[in-house]
């Protein structure tokens, strides 16, 4: 099985307030469990990566717990218990603090999908094809939904709604009651982005190179904006602005204006060896300078994951 080099951006945003009819750029957590668990991938689901919880100065073990193969799935911490997928093809609940197993639970191939925890139950995707929700105290299935083919994306949860991509070429939003179907929207290719949710749209990427923002309430389009290659990277939203990187070595920012929506391409990435750094750039939204830098590894296409 070919390994995955997993692309990663950091954002490192500051933000100075200029005074100015209209408001200021304000960005917020939306996360519905208290701030200091990590419910889902990239934190809650504008994926802001952010939380207030303390963290160690130091790099001393407090446990570690081995699977059955790579590990590529983000972990999510939730009432003190760590739910995470295996390359194994499990899904692993263990002990926060002593690593002890809790239970796993074995769907059809790799999990690198990402789990996310809300209101006792695990929602995450397999190779397998699935979409699996799982009791969060004791593993067992409460249901699952067949795509046509292998579930990378990380699910997101909001409004009761489970939105996740699929290879098959869909982005799926599914009730987190049931499973059931609530709408899917077809684009160009593989959908292993991780949706985020803000607002009521759904923005997600796509092996078409595009990147695409839906009505959650019915997964019509919005808006959609080519970028120069495949998209595996997951949107992030802060202060009403979508950012997200694509394999042509670009970061994005799109924004929302009060009356028409516009996407607009931040920065020029450079090449340093295998690395992406794009410039420092500033730009003016709604009053506020804020100043964003870019840090991304390029991910190696035929390095892609696929179910064997």
């Amino acid at each position: 099985m070919k390994r995955l080099v997993i692309s990663t951006a950091i954002i490192i945003i500051c933000i100075m307030t200029l005074p100015m009819i209209g408001g200021t750029l304000t960005i917020k957590s939306t996360n519905a469990h208290p701030p200091n668990w990590w419910s889902t991938f990239r934190h809650d689901s504008t994926h802001s990566g952010y939380s207030i919880s303390t963290a160690p100065r130091t790099n001393q073990t407090l446990w570690n717990y081995t699977t059955g193969e790579d590990v590529l799935s983000s972990p999510a911490v939730v009432d003190g218990v760590v739910f995470v997928g295996s390359a194994d093809g499990k899904v692993y609940a263990l002990d926060a603090f002593d690593g002890s197993e809790v239970w796993n639970y074995t769907t059809g191939d790799v999990v690198f999908s990402s789990p996310a925890v809300v209101d006792g139950v695990v929602f995450v995707g397999s190779a397998d094809g699935k979409v699996y929700a799982l009791d969060a105290f004791d593993g067992s299935e409460v249901w699952n939904y067949t795509t046509v083919d292998a579930v990378f994306s990380s699910p997101a949860v909001a409004g009761g709604v489970v939105f996740v991509g699929s290879d098959d070429h869909k982005v799926y939003a599914l009730d987190a009651f049931d499973g059931s179907l609530i709408w899917s929207y077809t684009t160009g290719s593989y959908v292993d982005s991780s949706p985020a949710v803000a607002g009521g749209v759904v923005f997600v990427g796509s092996f078409d190179g595009k990147v695409y923002a839906l009505d959650a309430s019915d997964g019509s389009l919005v808006w959609s904006y080519t970028t120069g290659d495949v998209v595996f990277s997951s949107p992030a939203v802060a202060g009403g602005v979508v950012f997200v990187g694509s394999d042509d070595g670009k970061v994005y920012a799109f924004y929302t204006h009060p009356f028409t929506t516009v996407g607009g391409e931040i920065s020029q990435a450079r090449y340093i060896g295998s690395f992406v750094v794009p410039e420092l750039v500033m730009i003016g939204i709604f009053g506020a300078i804020v100043m964003l830098v870019f840090v991304g590894i390029k991910r190696s296409k035929q390095t892609r994951l696929k179910p064997q």
